[in-house]
């Protein structure tokens, strides 16, 4: 398998609470990343020079879907060839939020095609886990492999029925305590999808880098 500096699966969340136009927010964010000089900068300064990439979506607890295979980025234009992978991906919408069934596929993803001297999933979602497994099993099953886990969470500002924002912790807090984990692990929160750009941006150059920061970082439109 071919050396990188990191093997990073990207989990993006499509449940529900993801209308159309965020979760076009969501792909437009990831694709613009990849276009970004900045982020192929930072690739480049790495001991190798390149890294592993790969992006699937996520809901119920047995839905995942590949959009992105393996591919490496090394330069500009296998950094387009990854953007434009993602512009031509399909959008779909399913129902539930399964942090967890995230976990449990991500971690089956390392080892295909890359060895990377870091391992990294990065779970994006709006949600807490609703479907499948308590995740405290499946991010320990991560860590345990040695797998560093990153979190976006993109705090939507549409109000929640009264009875469910009562027995729902905050999102940012959620993803902090109850997902990331690993040798300096983060949690990146996008204040509204309107910031989701900005947020991917900045969270993926920071993984790239291994660069230290803020356990809790956040990006506004």
């Amino acid at each position: 398998m071919e050396p990188v500096d990191v093997e990073l699966v990207l989990a993006v969340d499509v449940s529900r609470s993801v209308d159309s136009e965020e979760q076009e927010m969501q792909f437009r964010g990831y694709a613009s990343a990849f276009r970004d000089p900045q982020l192929i900068n930072g690739i480049s300064r790495g001991a190798i020079g390149a890294i592993g990439i790969t992006l699937f979506t996520w809901s119920d607890w047995n839905i995942q879907n590949t959009l992105v295979p393996w591919m490496r980025i090394g330069d500009m234009a296998e950094a387009e060839r990854v953007a434009q992978a993602i512009d031509a991906a399909p959008r779909t919408t399913w129902l539930y939020t399964s942090i967890s069934g995230a976990m449990a596929y991500a971690g089956q993803q390392f080892g295909q095609a890359f060895e990377g001297t870091r391992q990294v999933v990065d779970i994006s979602g709006d949600g807490v886990n609703n479907s499948g497994r308590p995740v405290a099993q499946a991010r320990q099953d991560l860590l345990d492999a040695g797998v560093i886990v990153n979190g976006l969470a993109v705090l939507d500002r549409t109000p929640q029925p009264p009875a469910v924002a009562a027995i729902t912790p905050p999102l940012d807090e959620y993803y902090r305590d109850e997902v990331i984990g690993g040798p300096g692990s983060f949690l990146m929160v996008a204040e509204g999808f309107e910031s989701f750009e900005t947020a991917v941006k900045r969270k993926i150059v920071r993984e790239v880098a291994a660069a230290p920061g803020p356990l809790v970082e956040r990006a506004f439109a």
